[in-house]
């Protein structure tokens, strides 16, 4: 019913930067939280950030001071700013919609980041 289309991914050097973009089919307004997740080879789906309706913001500890989430609701775009990007950041980022109340949210094909010199 929703689609949501990540874009901006690609190959970095340590310490360098990346802006993703999840752009959705409809109004991002409904939807309880727009989040990044991640995940990497052999490991599982992480909550990288989130940003509610009333744009409160949080982040994984590993992430904190280094990216950040914003969104347009006019473009229904959410946005990943990454910073000082290191190997470990290497995985595939998606997009997640979430609709609260424990139910299955929407999410993105992803988008593949590596981070290496």
């Amino acid at each position: 019913q929703v689609q949501l289309v990540e874009s901006g991914g690609g190959l970095v050097q340590p310490g360098g930067s990346l802006r993703l973009s999840c752009a959705a089919s409809r109004s991002i307004f409904s939807f309880n939280a727009m989040d990044w997740y991640r995940q990497a080879p052999g490991k599982q789906r992480e909550l990288v950030a989130r940003i509610t309706g009333s744009s409160t913001t949080i982040y994984a500890t590993s992430v904190k001071d280094r990216f950040t989430i914003s969104k347009d609701n006019a473009k229904n775009t959410v946005y990943l700013q990454m910073n000082s990007l290191k190997p470990e950041d290497t995985a595939v980022y998606y997009c997640h919609a979430d609709l609260g109340s424990f139910r299955q949210g929407y999410w993105g094909q992803g988008t593949q980041v590596t981070v290496s010199s």
